[in-house]
């Protein structure tokens, strides 16, 4: 009780406050993009920030004056790399759409388009197995891939996904059948997308297909991949630059479906882990509701 009445309410108050804004900051600053360099990036800012606090309260003058000038020169870099997120960010800031800010994305797919991209994918993929011919197909589940994220975008198609379509692209005696085919929704986007070589240690069994799907599932993290190989016809599915293989078509049929399902709620405690930890301690998914309520009964 004589800590109670002894503590500064005021200033404590303002702590919090401040604690708040900051993790509140951070959040938005994650919630520009889901690529995961781009979440490396901000979480090294973090660490700078939280190292130049450090050296300033314990009076160390020369590693202060350092992180100083580090921590300038990667504000620049991040807003340059960001460009297009953060004008996204300013003009949804700027037209007082908070909602759009702290809600998730949601899917665009409907039950009976879902159920049917699923057929279609499957039995594309299960004869393509069968033929042994092989086939990469990454497929997005979150916000829209920049095209840079590629080594080579591929070839623009814009059609509607059919097996007959992902059967034609991937035969051997057609161009477009050593890179990847590219999928949004029930669209086809490109075919002979070149994707950028993981560079993590695996198998010697594996080949550039199923090397190309780790790395490009390691750089973004909202898309996963199919991968069929040319050898063995084996199924595989690479998500977060990890494999895994071989699958059984049952496997594939329940993974596709999970990952394709309509209205699937996209937060970011859910795209970055360690954030996780944060939201469910701080409740913090209780106070955005309540946010977008009061936001939509001011509208109403």
């Amino acid at each position: 009780m004589q800590f109670l009445s002894n503590l500064d309410w005021l200033a404590f108050i303002r702590v919090i406050i401040d604690l708040l804004a900051v993790l509140l900051l951070v959040y938005l600053m994650l919630a520009l993009s889901s690529d995961r360099r781009t979440l490396l990036m901000v979480r090294g800012f973090i660490i700078l920030l939280i190292l130049l606090a450090v050296s300033d309260r314990f009076n160390l003058r020369l590693l202060e004056f350092i992180l100083d000038k580090l921590l300038i020169g990667a504000a620049v870099a991040i807003a340059v790399m960001l460009q297009p997120e953060l004008r996204r960010f300013l003009e949804q800031l700027g037209s007082g759409k908070f909602d759009v800010l702290l809600s998730p994305v949601k899917a665009k797919l409907n039950d009976t388009l879902a159920d049917s991209l699923v057929d279609e994918m499957m039995e594309a993929v299960v004869e393509l197995s069968q033929n042994r011919t092989g086939a990469l197909i990454i497929i997005e589940t979150g916000e829209p891939i920049d095209e840079r994220d590629f080594s080579v975008p591929g070839v623009a198609i814009d059609a509607k996904l059919s097996k007959e379509l992902l059967q034609t692209i991937f035969q051997t005696n057609t161009l477009l059948h050593d890179g990847a085919v590219w999928v949004r929704e029930d669209r086809v986007l490109a075919a002979g997308v070149i994707l950028p070589i993981s560079e993590r240690a695996a198998s010697r069994e594996i080949g550039t297909r199923h090397r190309a799907a780790m790395g490009i599932t390691d750089r973004v993290s909202n898309c996963f991949c199919v991968v069929v190989s040319e050898e063995t016809g084996s199924i595989a599915i690479a998500e977060n630059g990890k494999l895994d293989r071989p699958l059984a078509s049952s496997k594939l049929r329940e993974i596709l479906e999970q990952k394709l399902a309509p209205e699937r709620n996209i937060t970011l405690a859910q795209r970055v882990s360690r954030f996780r930890l944060i939201w469910k301690w701080l409740r913090l998914d209780k106070l955005v509701n309540k946010l977008l309520k009061r936001n939509l009964s001011v509208k109403k």
